[in-house]
């Protein structure tokens, strides 16, 4: 009989949450957590991370975030990684 009740009370606190969550939506709230990057900053990594201006610790250092931070906002489908730098190699 208890289960019963244990039940219900479940689903009624289920079907609660999801209406809330559903009119926070509605009023323009979303969940999780808040970007450490604005919009702003992450399309200025972007460039620099492109133009390879920066590398990722350097961007990283300089927006005080850690790499995988960096590397979570950058365009991953639009962003090639990087090949090392060719250099001369003159023979003596």
């Amino acid at each position: 009989m208890l289960s019963v009740l244990a039940e219900l009370q479940r689903e009624l606190i289920v079907a609660n949450t999801n209406d809330g969550l559903a009119s926070a939506r509605v009023r323009g709230r979303v969940g999780g957590r808040r970007p450490k990057l604005t919009e702003d900053q992450a399309a200025l990594a972007q460039r620099l991370y492109d133009e390879r201006e920066k590398t990722v610790q350097q961007i990283a250092d300089m927006f005080s975030v850690p790499r995988s931070t960096v590397y979570g906002h950058l365009d991953r489908a639009k962003t090639v990684p990087r090949q090392p730098k060719k250099t001369k190699v003159t023979k003596p």
